[in-house]
């Protein structure tokens, strides 16, 4: 082991019951650098980060872990960040109702006499340490009422207040915009010039490729190869094919375009803030096609979700008014089950949240937006509930060893296909998809978009809400775009560009009609 070498993991195997998850994983990351670790959604990155940070603890697997040259076993979390490592978990680890400076030194709280909490020290420590990491909020704010962006910053001013040597974040970026993303990233650099060291496991390769100096790309649970990003011959496409085994022809499949009858029509769709006195949707008007695939974009806070979930049975906002035509006839859908029965059909994007139940097993998950089809007499057939997920699941490609599996066991991609699984069980005429590929990997996202493709051929048609233009670009027929709860524009996709979308984006509210 070298000098310049902080962290080395050698012949890393760690197994659950009926499953290897990684299978000698060996990686060396310098002191100073930034390293990526790439791979497909449960190739390992994240367990081989739980090994590395004790949540796994030394006993539960095998292999060595070097540390600043010396062999460490860490019994738990507490042991790890002592020695300088802390991880921030994609999900964060955040207490919503404490204030900022409580939730920075939870924990590690600011001790003054007699052991009582010095809360003068508190709140000026905090206040540094937000600063440092270019966060200019009042420390006795409660986290609540920060946005994503700024919590991951806190997470981040959390770690420095633990004297971090070497920081890991898990998809970081997923849940940001490209403004909190780019300030996110502009703050690791600078965290690397002050020499805080840092491992970044993230599915956005061009953001790998624009940071991290070296990447190690792990396939199956096993390490494949570390690249060397600053050599400049690195590319997107590289990292792709040693994630995935193969080549991917192109990010996104190729369809024909042979839209047919509207299928689904909002006219000056207007809906409030649950609670506050602001239009969310101000007059939407769209419509979407059989055999199309129609997007919506917008950047956050434009109302994209909140027209999807208030045209979705009324599932957000309040004095919502409109009208709804679903092959050409005007509907009225006021309750979830009702835009079900109407065909419709609305994949949220916070799958973990609003999608799916965690603790509850792929069959139930699949079935659960159509247990009135496998009902008789007010009981549901079991043995046809199992039929439908294992069709599901082999339809889909849903990678788990059975349909009893608990879903919450599965990795991001495999949990969105059970998303999609679920609403495809319903039938729908409509889909709407938002943002179907957050947070999970190249080779998972193409298979998203091969169903996609296969769905629109059999005549349905599909919303896209996504915060990836190239997404938008490669999937769309037509675009929408959106600001400040108002359309904008409709661009057929043969003339968008990623610049006059933005324009249309950021467009003023009084010059929006």
């Amino acid at each position: 082991m070298t000098d310049d070498v902080l962290l080395e993991m050698r012949g890393i195997t760690k197994s659950f019951p009926g499953v290897k998850a990684l299978e000698e994983v060996s990686l060396a990351v310098r002191r100073g650098e930034i390293h990526a670790i790439c791979g497909e959604n449960g190739a390992g990155k994240s367990t081989l980060m739980k090994v590395l940070s004790g949540v796994y603890p030394s006993g539960t697997y095998d292999g060595e872990i070097r540390f600043d040259g010396k062999p460490v076993h860490f019994a738990g979390i507490r042991d790890s960040e002592a020695a300088g490592i802390v991880i921030i978990h994609q999900e964060l680890a955040l207490v919503p109702y404490l204030s900022i400076a409580e939730n920075i030194f939870l924990g590690n709280e600011r001790r003054g006499r007699g052991g009582l909490i010095d809360w003068n020290k508190t709140n000026a420590d905090a206040q540094e340490l937000l600063a440092s990491v270019g966060l200019h909020e009042n420390p006795v704010s409660p986290v609540i009422q920060l946005g994503v962006g700024k919590q991951q910053l806190v997470e981040i001013a959390k770690a420095m207040a633990k004297d971090v040597r070497l920081l890991i974040l898990d998809e970081p970026t997923a849940a940001l915009n490209d403004v909190d993303s780019a300030h996110l990233l502009d703050l690791l650099r600078r965290l690397r010039d002050r020499g805080v060291t840092c491992i970044m496991i993230s599915h956005k390769l061009s953001e790998i490729t624009a940071i991290a100096d070296t990447t190690t790309v792990i396939r199956d649970g096993r390490t494949v190869e570390t690249l060397d990003i600053r050599s400049g011959e690195v590319t997107q496409e590289r990292i792709i094919r040693g994630m995935v085994g193969r080549d991917l022809e192109s990010f996104y499949p190729e369809r024909v375009s042979e839209p047919g009858a509207e299928v689904l029509r909002i006219e000056d769709w207007t809906a409030w803030h649950p609670v506050q006195h602001r239009k969310v949707v101000d007059g939407a008007t769209l419509d979407v096609r059989a055999g199309e695939v129609v997007g919506i974009a917008g950047l956050m806070g434009a109302g994209r979700t909140e027209l999807a979930m208030s045209v979705f049975g009324r599932s957000y906002g309040r004095n919502i008014s409109g009208r709804l035509f679903v092959h050409g006839n005007e509907v009225r859908a006021r309750t979830v089950a009702e835009a079900i029965e109407h065909g419709i059909a609305y994949a949220t994007e916070d799958r973990k949240r609003y999608g799916l139940n965690l603790i509850a097993d792929v069959r139930a998950n699949v079935s659960a937006a159509g247990l009135g089809k496998l009902a008789r007499a007010g009981w549901v057939n079991g043995n046809e509930e199992i039929k439908v997920a294992e069709a599901g699941r082999r339809d889909l490609n849903i990678k788990t060893r059975t349909v009893m599996d608990t879903v919450g066991t599965l990795s991001g991609g495999n949990q969105q296909k059970v998303v999609l699984a679920k609403w495809l069980f319903t039938d729908p005429d409509v889909l709407i998809l938002d943002e179907p590929t957050r947070g999970i990997d190249v080779g998972a996202k193409y298979e998203i978009y091969t169903i996609v493709n296969a769905l629109v051929a059999q005549g349905k048609a599909v919303i896209i809400i996504s915060s990836e233009l190239p997404e938008l670009l490669g999937m769309c027929d037509r675009i929408y775009t959106l600001s400040a709860g108002r359309i904008t524009g409709q661009v057929p996709v043969g003339e968008a560009t990623q610049e006059n979308l933005m324009a249309l984006m950021t467009m003023e509210k009084e010059l929006a009609g």
